[in-house]
């Protein structure tokens, strides 16, 4: 782990969760929370067998994070909280796994995982920007849900009997909420370490990063790579990108490097850098509010995609004609 090196970072003093949520994001949640005792049976459904065995596991399975293991992590830990303004650290834990990733789970007592692959092969503000991503689920109440996508999904390749087709229509949503979740903690990993370079360099690791051969990627490439695949004139990959995606938690991360480069360029970024944000003492955003912001988002996605159509179909059909003139 390398030492940290002090920096001029902004601390963002009472920022509210809504202030980097991805707006289909914080609409779902919100529905969610408005059906009178929808995170009460959730609780207690997934309560006696989620969170106890998970913690347990990982007390059992792997390094608790501390002033004396992991120091350094510890140190870069607590910075990461400074930054999003959290007054109590949550559980950190390192998991003896090779898979580049972290997770946060439980209920009551939410804790995150960072896998020691993530500490192989990335490094400085590459892992403050995974550790305030998972505390980003945290804080926008994520890890109720996530943790429940990960039960249902092992319950499904079990074979469990509750896992029906109507749980299976329950899970196909929460994937649809989580991958946009994701996009939401994307920017509370970016507001944490206040360095878009080190985020889009994370996410070209996570794509395909080798310990050791990191001089060997370039990251005006792998960006180039996120905008070929975001416009492809194919109409199969079109259809292939949707279908790929469906059984997914997260999305690509070549979109993902993508779409939080649209944040920074939209100006979202820099508004938030500047102190206008929302803040937890404003008190909960409006429904409608989030609803319509949703309602938009949605719309500019599917308008997206039928242009996506649009334009593989266009060339297509000029490729067909141009290959029939030559013929």
């Amino acid at each position: 782990m390398d030492t940290i090196h002090p920096k001029t970072r902004r601390i963002l003093r009472d920022i509210d969760s809504a202030s980097w949520e991805h707006p289909a994001d914080r609409a779902a949640l919100q529905a969610a929370r408005r059906i009178p005792g929808f995170d009460l049976v959730l609780r207690k459904l997934f309560g006696l067998f989620g969170e106890r065995p998970i913690r347990l596991a990982f007390q059992a399975n792997g390094v608790k994070v501390g002033p004396h293991q992991y120091p350094q992590l510890w140190e870069r830990y607590l910075e990461v909280c400074q930054t999003l303004d959290v007054k109590e650290p949550y559980d950190l834990f390192v998991s003896q796994t090779p898979l580049v990733n972290a997770g946060a789970y439980g209920m009551d007592r939410p804790f995150i995982v960072l896998n020691s692959g993530s500490l192989t092969l990335l490094e400085g503000d590459e892992v403050s920007y995974l550790l305030g991503h998972e505390l980003g689920h945290i804080l926008s109440g994520h890890v109720l849900y996530r943790t429940m996508i990960v039960l249902l999904i092992q319950l499904a390749q079990l074979g469990f009997p509750v896992v029906g087709l109507a749980a299976r229509a329950i899970l196909v949503a929460l994937l649809e909420w989580s991958r946009k979740a994701e996009l939401s903690s994307d920017r509370a990993g970016l507001l944490t370490v206040q360095n878009p370079d080190a985020v889009l360099t994370g996410f070209m690791k996570l794509a395909g990063g080798v310990p050791g051969m990191e001089s060997a990627l370039d990251l005006n490439e792998f960006m180039t790579q996120a905008e070929a695949y975001r416009k492809s004139e194919d109409v199969a990959d079109v259809v292939f990108k949707v279908l790929n995606l469906l059984g997914a938690t997260h999305p690509f991360h070549v979109l993902r490097a993508a779409e939080i480069r649209d944040w920074i360029e939209a100006g979202e970024y820099d508004r938030v850098m500047r102190g206008e944000y929302r803040r937890r003492s404003d008190g909960p955003t409006a429904y409608a509010e989030d609803l319509r912001a949703a309602q938009q988002a949605y719309k500019e996605d599917a308008q997206d995609l039928v242009r996506e159509f649009r334009d593989a179909l266009k060339g297509a059909r000029d490729r067909f004609t141009e290959g029939f003139k030559k013929s």
